[in-house]
């Protein structure tokens, strides 16, 4: 099972020096470098079923529901979920299984695991904790934002269904009536929205509330690690399917479902000729596997090193295919209804008009309907639209097609379509507050589930890299929650949802494409795919098919620093702008960020990218200083062994000094020959143990 040692250069200082020269295959003890506690002592998952809902429950997010279905319907259907496909199998599920494989094999959080294959690469690790920070700073104000919903769901009739009154003027708000209820609720009431992101406001008291309870809830959830956050996970994971299914059997029931699936399935091939759909594609598989985050690697590392973690990749990944369409049916189930019923609405507006005109004398009577405009409910929308298609250029500007799908062609994504498209056709529900506490539960499910996983992306590399913080896992998980929350208070200004907006937009697509791409070009091309593959092999106890190799080698890492590129050129040509709310007009306008926000975007980016490059010359440095004694890493709690050629027998039983092989010992089996093995000197243990105080 040996393979060769990396190749180094002149000093011996190579990429990847002090890596396991025989495998990544961790056994018991310490990794060198001050990690925590032998392997034996790690966590554990109790069963496989508690592993597989916490990968699904982490990769399956609020994306699946509010984002997939947008893209599927902006960029041709049924053509975009082929293409996604495509994707998935091309580049998403193999980056998957990397990242499975890698996590279980050395049994490490990412700073672990890349820096076990070179101690230059520890940077990649870092800016993984870095993205994930980031990522649970405005994911759990989503959740906040859940929370105040879904209290707010129960008391009938729902808050957002109808405008207030303003009492100075016995009259509806003007920013209610000019929008809409849910609109208005939103952007006032649930946000109490600034009309740029240059007027922050003082702080939303409610709101701030809410994402106090939300991290209170993350922190209770991680204080014991995966033992807690697990059995959350029965039901945060679960949950949310339920609740989908619900939707979808009741959502099929109502009036205009069926038109809401056609117009989401139907295919439009074209648009695999546009560029901005694959790139907006393959962003798509790469967040909704959690690709780069290091949570990944994190969870697999509580594996049993004999888990099969290539079928668990193939598995989660069609899990999370199956779920984003799942979400995309019940989506356009319940927004198709909307739209008849808006579209309904106005038949019953334009025939009141029409009534009104036919009361005025000398109206031209031949282009009357033939149906009945005193009963306006009896009016089917096809009836009108046929009449409106004959006669619709002979009547006012005032009389409308009402086309449904002029609804549905308003595409909405995000908090848009969660806090206002669809708690808008929550209210036409019969039993609304039943239907909208459903709905916001599971928002809040699937965003705790996803967020349980970023964190353990945060909390596991700093662990297991830092013994100190392995020993004090209570204060480090309530340290970084409390932190957390003061730095999201910048979220609950009332400028909060624009940097909301700037972080989930800046803070992680382009670091995590930069860590992807070194993570791949580590694997495959620095320890080696082939030595890679045979340490699965040791794992799994069966090589998985070579084309994987070469997916890793070329197609994974040539499509990320494709993706990586357009998403720069997209930046350097098209100014990067935020949707605001104007109070005056009610309406949504496209602003540019002001010079400072471009600055603070900009630092965001460089501040999860950085430590990758920073790591390398600093690891450059520090063997520059250090002696190539100094440089390798001792061994720790077991023998070292190094193979004989078969012409060093005799110097072997002889106990002869070798020094040659004295000077290149190492924490692992090194291939110097093929059938013997010589027991190399180790460092007294005192010598140890101050070592290894040093490094902590």
């Amino acid at each position: 099972m040996e393979k060769s040692p990396l190749p180094t250069d002149d000093g011996g200082h190579g990429l990847g020096e002090s890596h396991s020269d025989a495998a990544l295959v961790s056994v018991g003890g310490p990794v060198p470098g001050g990690e925590a506690g032998p392997a034996e002592d790690r966590p554990a998952w109790d069963s496989k079923l508690q592993y597989v809902l916490a990968q699904v429950g982490f990769s399956v997010g609020l994306g699946n529901v509010w984002r997939f279905p947008y893209l599927c319907h902006q960029n041709g259907g049924g053509a975009f979920m082929v293409l996604y496909v495509m994707l998935l199998m091309v580049v998403g599920v193999p980056l998957f299984f990397m990242e499975l494989a890698a996590g279980q094999s050395i049994r490490q959080g990412s700073i672990g695991v890349w820096k076990h294959i070179s101690p230059r690469l520890a940077g990649i690790g870092y800016s993984s904790c870095m993205v994930c920070f980031f990522v649970a700073l405005y994911y759990n104000v989503i959740i906040a934002w859940s929370l105040f919903y879904l209290g707010n769901s129960f008391q009938y009739p729902l808050p957002w269904e109808h405008c207030p009154i303003d009492h100075s003027t016995n009259a509806t708000v003007k920013e209610c009536s000019e929008s809409s209820p849910t609109s208005y609720f939103w952007f006032r009431k649930a946000l109490d929205i600034a009309d740029s992101i240059d007027e922050s406001g003082d702080f939303n008291p409610i709101m701030t509330g809410c994402l106090l309870a939300a991290w209170a809830i993350v922190c209770l959830a991680m204080i014991k690690g995966i033992k807690s956050s697990a059995k959350v996970m029965y039901f945060s994971s679960v949950f949310p399917y339920a609740v989908l299914f619900i939707f979808l059997i009741r959502g099929l029931m109502l009036d205009g479902a069926i038109d809401g699936i056609k117009y989401m399935f139907y295919p439009k091939l074209e648009i695999w000729g546009r560029v901005q759909v694959w790139r907006q594609a393959a962003t798509q598989v790469f967040f909704a596997l959690g690709l780069g985050y290091g949570s990944v690697i994190a969870y697999s590392s509580y594996n049993p090193v004999q888990n099969n973690c290539h079928r668990d990749a193939v598995m989660v990944s069609i899990i999370n295919f199956m779920t984003s369409v799942l979400a995309s049916l019940v989506v356009f189930v319940v927004l198709g209804f909307r739209a008849k019923t808006i579209a309904l609405g106005c038949v019953a507006r334009n025939l009141g008009v029409m009534s009104e005109l036919a009361g005025v004398p000398g109206t031209s009577q031949h282009w009357w309907p033939w149906f009945n405009m005193s009963e306006p409910s009896s009016v089917g929308l096809d009836d009108y639209r046929e009449w409106y298609k004959l006669f619709g250029a002979q009547v006012g500007a005032n009389i409308t097609d009402c086309n449904p799908e002029n609804e549905m062609n308003k595409g909405v994504e995000g908090t848009g379509l969660a806090f206002i498209a669809f708690t808008e056709a929550m209210a036409l529900f019969p039993a609304s507050p039943l239907w909208s506490a459903l709905f916001f539960l599971m928002l809040l499910n699937l965003g705790l589930s996803t967020m349980f996983g970023t964190m353990q992306g945060i909390l596991t590399p700093l662990m297991d890299n830092f013994s100190l913080l392995g020993r004090h896992r209570t204060m480090l998980t309530v340290g970084s929650c409390s932190l957390g929350f003061l730095i999201g208070l910048l979220f609950t200004q009332r400028s909060g949802n624009y940097f909301v907006t700037m972080f989930d937009d800046y803070s992680a697509t382009l670091p995590l494409i930069i860590v992807v791409i070194f993570e791949t070009a580590s694997v495959s091309w620095v320890y080696g795919a082939d030595r890679f593959l045979d340490d699965i092999e040791v794992m799994l106890k069966w090589r998985p098919p070579s084309i994987y190799k070469y997916m890793w080698k070329y197609v994974c890492l040539l499509s990320m620093v494709g993706l990586l590129a357009a998403s720069l050129l997209r930046m350097v040509i098209k100014r990067p702008t935020y949707t605001a709310w104007d109070h005056a007009t009610a309406t949504e306008n496209t602003l540019a960020y002001p010079g400072w926000a471009l600055a603070v975007l900009s630092m965001l980016i460089l501040a999860a990218s950085l430590p990758v490059p920073i790591g390398y010359v600093l690891s450059i440095i520090k063997d520059g200083r250090s002696s190539p004694d100094e440089g390798r890493s001792p061994d720790v709690h077991r023998d070292r062994y190094a193979k004989c050629e078969s012409s060093d027998r005799e110097t072997v039983h002889s106990n002869g000094p070798v020094n040659e092989l004295e000077e290149m010992a190492r924490a692992a089996f090194l291939p110097l020959g093929h059938d013997h093995y010589r027991l190399l000197p180790q460092q007294e243990d005192g010598d140890e143990e101050e070592e290894e105080d040093t490094v902590v």
